[in-house]
């Protein structure tokens, strides 16, 4: 292959590396990858060309034509996706070129990681490409974590409640995630609260009801008041409340009760995820069997007032919060 050749040498994290192969199948992770590269090839030389090959494009003999210097010997990044999915040839082609990559050009392979292509990830890995972890996020611990980065990497304070509320209101999509992030870090001056995601997230009425249950059982009144009426305010029917309420109050003594099993025993007895299960567990100090019956009594009395046995259903759920968030520390309700 034509121009000056160079090793690979130990992985190592700079995007300059001469490879870098992304693993993983999350999609912003690879993205970020591929951006990483191509940002820091084009600070060191703003007329970078960046080939950025689709699917299926790299057949054989490509990647030589493409790593060959041009007129201008500019820098190159050179960017294969779906590098599992590339034919027997087209592969050889890349070990060849692992085993001596050309000078100025960066390769950045992504690879779904797996067993398909496997071969072609073990060379990259062998010849000492700097690696990339693109792992798809499917736990919320994870996708906390991921949250809890976004900030820091933006220099911003956010405290732990309020990633959590963040997660829990967006869901699973990190590329929300990430976006909510950086809406947040450029509007917000000062630290990033639960208060702040609130006002900016509460509109989603599932995520905003089990905010209210979740502040509750943790015995944090003054919190899940706040989260009440914000919920109230924004159109959240009080329907969802006693719902969310009524399932919090319920996992907690379920959970309570739970014979000692293994976590995915434990789950299948109680038909809860074992994300949940871990949320619930830390939510379970302080409570009794006194104080659960109390919650869920005073869950019955909100449910029925909400649904037309009472005159006030604002007052109502306020009333049930305040019982649940007392029985968690005193076994039963004050008053």
């Amino acid at each position: 292959m034509a121009g000056k050749k160079q090793t690979t040498g130990k992985r190592s994290d700079d995007p300059l590396a001469a490879v870098t192969v992304a693993v993983g199948q999350e999609e912003l992770l690879l993205d970020r990858a591929v951006r990483e590269v191509v940002d820091a090839a084009r600070t060191t030389d703003p007329d970078t060309d960046v080939r950025d090959l689709p699917p299926g494009a790299l057949q054989p003999g490509v990647l030589t034509e493409v790593i060959s210097p041009s007129l201008f010997a500019e820098r190159k990044v050179v960017v294969v996706r779906q590098a599992q999915d590339l034919g027997a040839d087209t592969v050889k082609d890349v070990k060849s070129y692992l085993s001596a990559p050309v000078e100025d050009i960066s390769l950045v392979l992504l690879h779904a990681g797996g067993a398909k292509g496997k071969g072609l990830l073990d060379a990259a890995r062998k010849a000492g490409a700097r690696e990339v972890a693109c792992p798809k996020m499917t736990k919320p611990a994870d996708r906390l974590a991921f949250v809890r980065n976004e900030f820091r990497s933006a220099g911003r304070s956010a405290t732990p409640g309020a990633c959590q509320a963040l997660v829990d209101a967006i869901g699973s999509d990190l590329r929300e995630l990430a976006s909510a992030c950086s809406q947040l870090g450029a509007d917000i001056d000062g630290a990033i609260d639960e208060a702040v995601v609130a006002r900016y997230y509460t509109g989603r009425a599932e995520a905003s009801s089990f905010t209210v249950a979740d502040r509750a059982v943790e015995g944090k009144t003054a919190e899940a008041l706040e989260a009440l009426r914000w919920s109230l305010a924004t159109g959240v029917a009080p329907v969802l409340v006693t719902s969310a309420l009524s399932q919090g109050v319920r996992a907690i003594g379920k959970l309570a009760a739970a014979p000692r099993l293994s976590p995915g025993e434990l789950a299948r007895e109680l038909g809860m995820p074992p994300w949940k299960i871990d949320r619930v567990r830390q939510q379970l100090r302080g409570w009794t069997p006194d104080g659960v019956a109390a919650a869920i009594r005073a869950v019955a009395e909100a449910d029925a007032a909400v649904k037309g046995g009472g005159d006030d259903p604002a007052y109502a759920l306020e009333k049930a919060v305040v019982t649940i968030a007392t029985a968690r520390s005193t076994g039963v309700p004050r008053g």
